[in-house]
């Protein structure tokens, strides 16, 4: 009966139980599509991530929630890579070393920052963002139960990817992120007809070096959601909402789980090449998957 070595992985935190977890499934190259899924449906996380080889890259990964497979993601990401190293799949000889992933959206650029051969730090630069659609305040508040002056009044509500389309919504208090009132259905609606996975709502601060926000997929709440972060990030830049092209972004506070991620976004507001989201890991399980 096959049998695969896996990690799962807190993410975004260096404390166990915090941050986002991620079961990482190493050796997956004799996985199909169908197992993959239907082995993110038994682990049942936000998402599971499956290593493979790369004719490409250093390493190539999948990653699917228990629905189905997305074209990047954060937390995997972070997840990943920190498993590789530390389980020594990858060596980090001195203190840095840069490595290529390919993933669904394409091939991405990761560093891993080490202390004594260590994995302690995984920054991960993601794709030239993309603004898409942009939605009325009368389609977007429903769904989350906020009335629209709770909305920031000088932004859109708008669909942003660096690799996975997200809502955009940015908040005017932190008192509106934690009285939210999520109705999934119209969420997954609302998502099908405009084109974006998932919504992040955030607030940033006055001096705009710190973000706090909750993320919501078609049926969940997510810990921490690195690519959301990303296209936060670019939001926040390309629409002038901070002066800081490096800030720090807070996740998870309202269920236990608290994630930060140094965010640097890269390029100028009218031109942002890219993205970098760095954060912690922490391993919690290590295990053999049999299927």
């Amino acid at each position: 009966m096959p049998s695969f070595p896996f990690s799962q992985v807190d993410a975004f935190t260096r404390r166990p139980l915090g941050g986002n977890p991620c079961a990482v499934v190493f050796d997956a190259d004799s996985l199909n599509t169908q197992q993959m899924q239907a082995i993110a449906q038994e682990q049942n996380l936000s998402e599971t991530a499956f290593v493979l080889c790369s004719n490409v890259a250093d390493i190539r990964a999948r990653y699917f929630t228990p629905r189905s497979e997305i074209p990047l993601a954060g937390h995997p990401t972070i997840a990943t890579i920190f498993a590789l190293v530390e389980s020594g799949r990858i060596s980090v000889f001195g203190r840095r070393r840069a490595l290529s992933l390919e993933l669904a959206a394409g091939v991405i650029s990761v560093e891993v920052v080490s202390e004594g051969g260590k994995p302690v730090r995984v920054v991960m630069t993601q794709l030239r963002p993309q603004f898409l659609a942009k939605l009325s305040a009368a389609e977007v508040c429903p769904v989350f139960g906020l009335d629209p002056v709770m909305l920031h009044p000088d932004v859109p509500v708008e669909v942003v990817s660096t690799g996975t389309a997200q809502l955009m919504i940015c908040v005017r208090s932190v008192d509106a992120l934690r009285t939210l009132d999520v109705r999934y259905r119209d969420l997954a609606t609302l998502g099908e007809r405009a084109g974006f996975f998932s919504a992040h709502l955030f607030y940033i601060n006055v001096d705009g070096s710190r973000t706090f926000a909750r993320h919501f997929a078609p049926e969940f709440e997510d810990p921490f959601t690195g690519s959301a972060t990303g296209g936060m990030g670019a939001f926040l830049w390309h629409h002038g909402l901070t002066a800081h092209s490096r800030f720090l972004a807070e996740q998870g506070t309202w269920m236990g789980r608290k994630g930060v991620a140094s965010v640097e976004v890269l390029g100028p507001p009218d031109d942002i090449s890219g993205v970098k989201v760095g954060g912690n890991a922490v391993t919690v399980i290590r295990g053999t998957l049999t299927i």
